[in-house]
């Protein structure tokens, strides 16, 4: 047997999901380990051959496909736990860093204060040199100050160096020079380096100066992670391909991973909207919004034309990241958020998390707060002897006791009340998250069938849709380990950047084909060097374009005929609507000149996929999946109703759920309101939507 497994390293729980070639599948969870997540990893995996009654290294021998979505970088920059990083840049430009784009992002807070730079200004060199926008130097480049800088750097235990100069993405001569100096006075002991001119050669310096320190800053973090693990696996036999999931909803070799460090700072909820894709398209839908609700986050995306959006402005803890990644709103609202009552006497969810450790107060491991998972035990939407399918059994005297004390005696009202209070302002926030990756980027999220994902999602899904008025909701069978599977249908992508700045009307067509063909040739190697037939590689060309004098652009995609051709025309034309959905207007009308930005270039290399199994049609009763019946709160009544409960694991295809109800499997529950029905499809997933959409659905999902 060939398994292939899917690795979702989370703040609380690592997620696992194991294939095999028979398109059989196994969901695996185990706690996270936060000092050292690779333990928690190996951990699950050793249940995997546990559950076979045959050794680890028994069981590694069939694994042929590890993806592994990590949150190490991610962690580093949060809690400011990265490498000591030093900086080399053009003299007059070392405060970049603190200046950022120079306004204030935040115009009518007067207590705001820039956030405080990755690197401390002593390590901050400045290096006499200065190249114009065309590349031409103006200032020579001063060898002297590099090596007074590599000085510096080892003296101060430098563990990681940033090379960035002022329009070094034109020219990369002085940045090399630096490269070769900086290399030949540390010797072998040389620090984790990142020039920018190789990395990101893109325009906007304070996007550059970020992106570049960025990534040196949590590189060797990375890079010792990804080692141990690999001296882990290898050490229990294992012989087949570790690949590490970006923040792009690609994949790549653990080495790129290494040296590309800043790619994996969304690694883990970039997979959400790849999966969402999958499940979604099954039931011919081409767009859908996605959402994860874990145990200590909340990840909003939305997929358009089967393509999730992607931006290159993002930010993590408010530093700049211009790497291209999923357009993914990850806001702290998970099982794990702290319920607290402010100075002003509001109750507030999050976005503190009690985590893994000590956990919600009904994990019963020292956790005294009380937590969104304690309010919707003390709720009945959870069975505090079946979560984790029975082996986290949880107490509902601790949770009733935190919410009683921390939130319900401090608002003078009763525990029941306190806990609903604590269900609505959670699913109010995570609704707030849907409409930051909707609404505010000119997508109407009625018009999106919604994917709910996360061990804790399907709980709250209905009040979200509700809140936004979505009628339609998918909750895949996988739901619980959502990233972890779409992981395992993500291909190996990189992403190319090259800036040309120029009028369309002043465009040489020889420079921009032969741009292209530039990044075009060093992604051919890239992916070859991955095992990545030619025949499997595709490419996706886009450029950045804005009417001029205008600072955001747009990015427009074009095709390989468009590109062959220097058919610039026909992109234009795609240019103005896209510009009138973000923003509103066009000035097409008018004849408002049209600015080449930036030349970007996707390359994809196809990976096999798994092949889940279809089951066959089954009745519409499913008394067959009949549990029991329980009390449960339900919200717009505001009162608790016995309703019945149903086993998540022997519904099937064709079986119909009718709300109010709730769903139980081993690693999530499903509550279903009164104002929504359930058809399970044909590959074992949920579809949730609103009773008026009885018809139209059942004939989608079931066909008839």
């Amino acid at each position: 047997m060939q398994y292939k497994i899917g690795i979702d390293v989370g703040g609380t729980f690592t997620d696992f999901l194991l294939t095999s070639k028979d398109g059989s599948s196994e969901i695996y969870k185990v706690l996270s380990t936060p000092d050292d997540p690779s333990m928690g990893l190996m951990e699950g995996l050793a249940e995997m051959a546990k559950a076979r009654n045959i050794s680890l290294k028994e069981f590694i021998k069939d694994v042929e496909t590890i993806v592994h979505g990590t949150t190490v970088t991610t962690n580093a920059v949060l809690t400011r736990r990265g490498a000591r990083t030093g900086l080399l840049t053009t003299k007059g430009l070392r405060d970049a860093l603190e200046m950022r784009r120079g306004i204030r992002e935040e115009q009518y807070n007067n207590r705001y204060t820039n956030v405080e730079p990755l690197v401390p200004r002593h390590l901050r060199f400045p290096v006499e040199e200065r190249l114009d926008y065309k590349g031409d130097i103006v200032i020579p480049l001063r060898e002297e100050d590099i090596f007074d800088a590599a000085k510096l750097f080892k003296k101060e235990g430098i563990e990681a160096i940033a090379i960035c100069f002022m329009n070094s993405f034109a020219n990369d001569a002085h940045e090399s020079i630096a490269e070769k100096i900086i290399e030949q006075e540390l010797g072998k002991s040389s620090p984790y380096l990142t020039v920018s001119s190789s990395f990101f050669p893109s325009i906007r310096f304070y996007d550059r100066v970020s992106t570049t320190v960025l990534n040196s800053y949590v590189g060797p973090i990375l890079k010792g992670y990804i080692r141990s693990l690999i001296n882990k696996l290898k050490d229990v036999g294992f012989k087949g391909v570790l690949l590490i999931m970006q923040s792009n909803g690609g994949v790549v070799s653990p080495q790129i991973a290494m040296d590309k460090a800043a790619v994996t700072l969304l690694s883990g909820p970039a997979a959400g909207p790849v999966a969402g894709i999958e499940y979604t398209s099954v039931q011919g839908y081409d767009d859908c919004l996605t959402i994860d609700m874990g145990g200590t986050s909340f990840d909003a995306a939305l997929i358009k034309d089967k393509t999730p959006l992607v931006t290159t402005e993002g930010e993590i803890n408010r530093l700049r990241i211009a790497l291209p990644m999923l357009g993914i709103v990850t806001i702290g609202a998970g099982g794990g958020s702290i319920g607290w009552v402010d100075e002003g006497g509001l109750l507030r969810m999050g976005p503190q998390s009690a985590g893994s450790k000590p956990g919600p107060a009904c994990y019963d491991l020292g956790g005294e707060l009380p937590t969104c998972t304690d309010a919707d035990l003390v709720l009945g939407y959870l069975d505090k002897d079946f979560f984790a399918g029975g082996k986290i059994p949880l107490n509902y005297e601790r949770a009733e006791r935190a919410i009683k004390e921390k939130i319900a005696t401090p608002l003078g009202m009763n525990m029941v009340e306190a806990a609903a209070g604590m269900y609505r302002v959670i699913n109010v926030n995570m609704a707030s998250g849907v409409r930051e990756v909707s609404v505010k980027r000119g997508h109407d999220p009625r018009e999106f069938p919604l994917v709910v994902a996360g061990g804790a999602g399907p709980v709250h899904a209905c009040m979200i849709a509700l809140e936004l008025e979505i009628p339609v909701m998918v909750i895949p069978k996988e739901s619980s380990i959502f990233c972890a599977a779409g992981m395992l249908m993500s291909d190996l992508k990189h992403n190319f950047v090259r800036t040309y700045s120029t009028s369309l009307n002043k465009l040489n067509k020889k420079k921009f084909r032969s741009m292209f063909n530039e990044m075009q040739k060093e992604a051919t190697e890239l992916l070859r060097s991955e095992n990545i037939p030619e025949r499997s590689i595709q490419y996706i060309y886009s450029l950045d374009m804005r009417y001029v004098k205008q600072y955001h652009e747009v990015n427009v995609e074009m095709t390989a005929d468009e590109l062959e051709r220097g058919n610039i025309e026909s992109v234009v034309s795609k240019f103005h609507p896209e510009h009138n959905r973000l923003y509103g207007y066009s000035l097409e009308e008018v004849g408002t000149p049209i600015e080449l930005i930036n030349l970007r270039l996707t390359s994809i290399g196809k990976t096999t996929k798994p092949k889940f199994e279809k089951e066959k049609h089954d009745k519409l009763d499913p008394s067959d999946a009949f549990k029991k019946k329980r009390k449960v709160y339900l919200p717009l009544k505001g009162a608790f109703e016995e309703i019945p409960v149903y086993d998540g694991h022997r519904l099937r295809y064709g079986n119909r759920v009718e709300g109010p109800a709730v769903i139980e499997q081993v690693n999530t529950t499903t509550f279903v309101t009164p104002e929504y029905n359930i058809l399970c499809d044909k590959y074992g997933s949920y579809t949730m939507y609103l009773k008026t959409k009885e018809k139209e659905i059942k004939k989608k999902v079931v066909g008839v």
